[in-house]
C-alpha cells in the first residue's frame, strides 16, 4: 500500500515567498487571507487526505463502484469518509460565502486539489465535478436558479455534473443529438442519452444536479445551435424540498482500467424537466467556464498523482539493495551504519548497495522531483492569474489575465498528465517487478492516472486547441505577450541565477523560432502544425516551467541564509532541470519542423 505525506512546507514557501504579483496582490478580496490562517487550513487538509482518504484508494479499486437494482453503490468506507469530507467544510473551501462558502483563493484550493488527487483520485471526482458545476451556475444561471441550487451544492448535501458526450460525439459536440423542447412554463423537456459521465450517479449526495448540453428543435446545426440546461436528479420544491425523482436514469456503469471506485455512468434522459442556463444557443460557451476549469484540474492531477509516485519510489530507493554502485564505500563509518541498518531490512544484503546510491535511479527521483516542483510552481502562478482575470477592478488587467489562463490551461492539462505517465512509469520501474504487483500500490497509480491524458479532451485535442486556438485571439498575438512577460520578469542582477537565465533564454529563442514556424506554416501547410502541435505545446510548457524555476531560484538565492538545507536543495533541484530536463525542448523543436510529409504520404495497409 502506498504511503503519503502532504507536501506542506513546499506549498507554503510558493504562498509565502512567490505572491509578489502585483496585480493579485491588488486583489481587496484576499487581503486578510494570511500564511498564518492558510498554513492552518493545509495542515488540516493534510490530516484528511492522509488519514481517511488516502485508505480509500486501494479499498476502492479492490471493491469497485457497482450498479446494483438501478441504484449506483459507491465503494466501502466512501459514504463516511465523504460525510467527514463536508462536514469539515472542504467541499465549500473556494466557494462564495454568499452560498455558504468559505471564500478562499484558488492559490489554496489548488493545493487542496493536489492533495486529494494523491490521497485518492477516484473519491476526489465526486466533489471535483460538483465544483465545477457550482462555478458553472455561479456565473450563468439567474438568481433565482443559483439561490434554489448553490446552497445545497456548496455545502456538499448536493453533487454536481457535465454532461456533454453522447454515444455520436465526443470532440465533435456539434453531432449532438440530446433534444430540449420547451415548456409552456418556460421548462424544457430533456430527451437523450450522455456517455462516459464522472459521477453521473452515486449513493453520496441527497440530489445530484446534472448540466447538460442539448439542441431545441428550432436551433440551428452544429455547436451555434448548442443551449446548456440544468436538470436535476430529482426536482426540487419551491421551499427547497426535494420532490420526486426526475426522468433521469442510468443506464449502465463503465468497467475501467482505473479510478474504479469513481461511477463513470450512461445516463438517459427521459423527457426529464430543465431549466435553461445562460442564453438560448450560447450554451458551449456557458460550459466552457466549467471545462476550462477542469482542465486546471485534470492537470493539478497529474501532479498529485506523480507527488505520492515520487514520494513512494524515493522511499523505496531508501530501503531496497541491488547490486554495487560506482560510488566510493572508502568511509568506514558509513559501512558500520549500512551493516547496522541492513539486519532491519526486508531486502538484499551487507554485500549489495541501496538502489538510490545507483546513478540511474538517482536521476529519475530527480526528474520526477524537479519537474513536479516546477509544476507547482507554475500552478500557483496560473491560480494567480486565474484569480486577477476574475476579480481585478481594472478591465484591461482581467483581459490579459484571462488571456495568460486560456493560453496556458490546455499546457497544464496536458503537460501535467503526460508527464504524470512519466513519473508513475518511472516509478513502477524504480520498484522493478515489485512494482508490476498489485502489493506496493504503484501499478493502480499508474492505471489511475492513465485516463488524465484521455478525458476533459484528449492531450492532442489540446495541443491543437492551443496552437490553432490560442496563440492568437481578438486581443492580438497572445504567445508573444506571454515570452515578452516572461524576458521582463527575468531581468534579475542576482550573479548566481544568471546561467539559469541564460539557459531559459536559449530556450525562450527555441520558442520563438517554433512559433515563427507555425505562423509561416499556417499560411499552407496546415499537415505541418497539425503534426507539430504536441511537440509544441511540450516546448511551451518546459519554458513556462522553467520560468516558474527561476522566480523560485529567485527567492532560494535571496534567502539562502534563513534555510541552508531548504534552499541548497531547491537551488540543486533546478540544477536538475535546467541541464537534464529543458533540453528537451530542441528535440521536440527539430522533429517537428522536420514536417508532415513522410506522415501524410504514407500508405497504412
Amino acid at each position: 500500500m502506498t504511503t503519503y505525506t502532504a507536501p506542506v512546507e513546499d506549498m507554503m514557501f510558493l504562498f509565502e515567498k512567490l505572491r509578489n504579483n502585483k496585480n493579485y496582490n491588488e486583489l481587496d478580496k484576499y487581503k486578510e487571507i494570511t500564511p498564518e490562517l492558510v498554513k492552518d487550513i493545509l495542515v488540516e487538509a493534510a490530516k484528511i487526505n492522509q488519514n481517511i482518504i488516502l485508505p480509500l484508494a486501494k479499498s476502492g479499486d479492490e471493491n469497485p463502484t457497482i450498479l446494483e437494482n438501478g441504484v449506483v453503490r459507491t465503494p466501502p468506507g466512501y459514504k463516511e469518509a465523504y460525510n467527514k469530507f463536508i462536514e469539515d467544510g472542504w467541499q465549500s473551501l473556494s466557494c462564495d460565502p454568499k452560498y455558504g462558502g468559505q471564500g478562499m483563493p484558488k492559490t489554496v484550493s489548488a493545493f487542496f486539489d493536489e492533495m486529494l488527487s494523491s490521497a485518492s483520485l477516484a473519491f476526489k471526482l465526486y466533489s471535483e465535478l460538483s465544483i465545477g458545476a457550482y462555478n458553472c451556475i455561479n456565473h450563468h444561471a439567474t438568481d433565482s436558479i443559483k439561490e434554489k441550487f448553490l446552497p445545497k451544492m456548496v455545502e456538499g448535501k448536493w453533487s454536481g455534473t457535465m454532461c456533454l458526450t453522447e454515444p455520436v460525439c465526443g470532440t465533435d459536440l456539434g453531432l449532438l443529438k440530446t433534444k430540449a423542447v420547451e415548456q409552456s412554463n418556460g421548462t424544457f423537456k430533456i430527451s437523450g442519452q450522455k456517455i462516459f459521465i464522472t459521477s453521473g450517479d452515486h449513493d453520496l449526495t441527497e440530489n445530484i444536479i446534472h448540466l447538460v448540453i442539448a439542441r431545441s428543435p428550432d436551433s440551428p446545426s452544429g455547436t451555434k445551435g448548442i443551449s446548456l440546461f440544468l436538470v436535476p436528479k430529482f426536482l426540487v420544491n419551491e421551499d427547497g424540498s426535494i420532490g420526486q425523482q426526475n426522468g433521469v436514469s442510468t443506464g449502465s456503469i463503465e468497467s475501467k482500467m482505473g479510478i474504479k471506485g469513481s461511477a463513470t455512468c450512461v445516463l438517459n434522459f427521459d423527457n426529464s424537466i430543465g431549466y435553461m442556463i445562460g442564453p438560448k444557443n450560447k450554451g458551449l460557451s456557458s460550459m466552457f467556464t466549467m471545462m476550462n476549469l477542469e482542465r486546471i484540474v485534470v492537470g493539478i492531477q497529474g501532479l498529485g498523482i506523480s507527488e505520492i509516485a515520487y514520494q513512494n519510489s524515493l522511499a523505496y530507493a531508501k530501503e531496497r539493495k541491488q547490486g554495487k554502485s560506482h560510488k566510493s564505500q572508502s568511509d568506514e563509518i558509513i559501512k558500520k551504519i549500512k551493516k547496522t541498518i541492513n539486519k532491519f531490512l526486508p531486502f538484499g544484503n551487507d554485500k549489495a548497495d541501496f538502489i538510490i546510491e545507483h546513478a540511474d535511479i538517482r536521476k529519475s527521483l530527480l526528474n520526477m522531483k524537479s519537474i513536479i516542483e516546477g509544476e507547482r510552481a507554475l500552478c500557483f502562478w496560473l491560480s494567480q492569474q486565474t484569480e486577477v482575470s476574475l476579480y481585478h477592478k481594472d478591465e484591461k488587467i482581467r483581459e490579459e489575465a484571462s488571456d495568460l489562463v486560456s493560453l496556458m490551461t490546455p499546457v497544464v492539462k496536458s503537460f501535467f498528465t503526460d508527464m504524470g505517465m512519466e513519473i508513475t512509469s518511472d516509478a513502477m520501474q524504480i520498484y522493478g517487478g515489485y512494482g508490476y504487483t498489485k502489493d506496493q500500490g504503484i501499478e493502480q497509480l499508474y492505471r489511475d492516472n492513465r485516463i488524465t491524458p484521455i478525458y476533459e479532451g484528449t492531450n492532442s485535442v489540446q495541443a491543437i486547441d492551443l496552437v490553432f486556438r490560442k496563440l492568437v485571439n481578438k486581443n492580438g498575438n497572445i504567445i508573444d505577450k506571454y515570452i515578452s512577460l516572461i524576458k521582463k520578469d527575468i531581468l534579475i542582477n542576482e550573479e548566481k541565477i544568471k546561467p539559469f537565465i541564460k539557459k531559459l533564454n536559449k530556450n525562450i529563442e527555441i520558442l520563438v523560432k517554433f512559433t515563427n514556424w507555425i505562423n509561416e506554416k499556417m499560411k499552407n501547410s496546415k499537415d505541418d502544425v497539425s503534426a507539430a502541435c504536441n511537440d509544441y505545446l511540450k516546448v511551451l510548457g518546459l519554458v513556462a516551467i522553467a520560468h516558474a524555476w527561476v522566480k523560485v531560484l529567485e527567492v532560494s538565492f535571496k534567502d539562502y541564509e534563513k534555510n541552508k538545507q531548504f534552499y541548497e536543495e531547491k537551488i540543486q533541484t533546478a540544477n536538475f532541470f535546467f541541464n537534464r530536463v529543458l533540453p528537451r525542448t530542441e528535440s521536440y523543436y527539430l522533429t517537428a519542423t522536420s514536417g508532415s510529409k513522410y506522415i501524410m504520404d504514407f500508405k497504412f495497409n
